[in-house]
């Protein structure tokens, strides 16, 4: 078996009890790999005796040798710690070249896909690239901050393909999906077009899972990296414009108008939209396929984010709207004037003034108007009614059901209390203490 070439891409073992004819027990066809299993039980203890005498001092083996011996035990045995240690210190010492590690634990992981030994070594590999310079680590552009090399990307493609594989040999495969968190962590650096392009590609192999717990686990990570990160650059950009409206008359350099166009375009990112059509997936595979646990489970996440992020957008919105006066311009350009009359805008009373200065057609809007998270609230309770209503799955009740007693309370209370603010102004706390 000895160090595989590149173009080797599976290997498997051959149900063959013994050995029948006089021939190699190495099967070759197609890039495709295959060990008779009667050979096994013989050439796995020779191998695995040949490296413990050479740790032990007992037994000397040249690099060529050590380099076969260790690539022949790790594709029958993934998980022997001490043959990856072997690997590690010839890579130290430049003996063996990395890449061919990350093919080695490619071709092993194609037999073993949930090997932790394997991944845990295949994370040290692509941290040595990075750190011995073999990959140009991030490239800076000015104030758009750092963005992946071509290279780099290439890498976390290839990474990504690699954990896809693993993932569809086995279910459920924690340590493939982990991987691949880790790997947009710390070589993508969680860069928005990266997870855009993860969100787009796992779509259909999620809908073809979908008890696959792991993978749609992936999804969330990638909507909540992607909520956290847009979140923060809009309200960033949001202070910018306010900024920006009071110093128009000032000069601009032409370079920084550049950077923040870049900045900007990186940045767009429809949230609500993003949240919206990952409900509808979720309910077209609910539809689908009834009786699956992890859907439901996926969908209370989807949407807990999808609330929690309109009542994050909901003071900026009000923010740009109190801006757009009749002059198109404010009256105090400081940020907690602008929430001070957001506050007056919102109290429908006039609590706050009894003149009720600054009351027009637009604050009536504002009032009167229900907002987006009210709306997705009643899509949500008239979804699981009809779920209920019309599912004959016991199981697919049983889940709708659970799911409609988690949404209830906690949805119910929180809007309770967002419309007493609404209405008067104050918490229900205060408005106790005044009583």
């Amino acid at each position: 078996m000895g160090d595989t070439p590149p173009r080797r891409d599976e290997i498997g073992l051959i149900p063959c009890p013994e050995a029948r004819y006089n021939r190699s027990p190495i099967v070759l066809v197609q890039n495709k790999l295959g060990v008779e299993s009667w050979c096994v039980k013989f050439l796995l203890p020779y191998v695995h005796n040949k490296l413990l005498h050479y740790r032990q001092r007992k037994q000397w083996l040249n690099k060529d040798e050590l380099i076969d011996v260790t690539c022949t035990l790790l594709l029958l045995n993934p998980d022997f710690t001490t043959a990856w240690n072997v690997r590690k210190e010839l890579i130290l010492s430049g003996t063996l070249n990395p890449l061919k590690d990350l093919h080695l634990g490619k071709l092993a992981l194609t037999k073993f896909p949930k090997s932790p030994e394997t991944w845990i070594h295949r994370r040290w590999v692509l941290q040595q690239l990075i750190q011995e310079n073999s990959l140009p680590t991030l490239v800076n552009k000015g104030n758009m901050g750092t963005v992946p090399t071509e290279r780099i990307q290439r890498l976390v493609q290839e990474e990504m393909d690699v954990c896809c594989e693993a993932a569809g040999r086995y279910p459920s495969n924690y340590n493939a999906w982990s991987h691949r968190i880790w790997v947009l962590q710390h070589l993508g650096k969680l860069n928005v077009k990266i997870l855009l392009n993860e969100l787009s590609s796992t779509k259909y192999w999620v809908s073809m899972h979908v008890s696959d717990h792991s993978g749609f686990h992936y999804r969330q990570f990638l909507i909540k990296s992607l909520t956290g990160r847009t979140v923060a650059d809009n309200t960033v950009l949001v202070q910018n414009q306010l900024v920006n409206q009071q110093s128009s008359s000032l000069p601009k350099d032409e370079e920084n108008e550049a950077a923040e166009a870049t900045c900007a375009e990186e940045q767009r990112v429809d949230l609500s939209q993003l949240l919206e059509e990952e409900l509808e997936l979720c309910t077209d595979l609910i539809d689908t396929y009834p009786g699956h646990e992890t859907l439901w489970c996926h969908r209370r996440h989807v949407f807990y984010l999808q609330h929690h992020l309109n009542n994050k957008l909901l003071l900026p919105n009000i923010w740009l709207t109190s801006v757009d006066s009749s002059d198109g311009t404010l009256n105090n350009s400081h940020p907690s004037t602008a929430v001070s009359h957001v506050t007056q805008a919102m109290d429908v009373d006039g609590l706050h003034d009894s003149n009720k200065q600054g009351y027009t057609q637009e604050t009536k809007r504002l009032k009167r108007a229900p907002t987006q998270d009210s709306l997705g609230l009643e899509m949500e309770y008239r979804f699981i009614d009809k779920v209920l209503s019309t599912c004959r799955d016991v199981e697919q009740a049983r889940f709708a059901t659970a799911y409609k007693k988690w949404f209830i309370f906690p949805f119910n209370m929180g809007e309770m209390k967002s419309h007493h603010r609404i209405e008067y102004g104050t918490t229900p706390a205060s408005s106790c203490s005044k009583q």
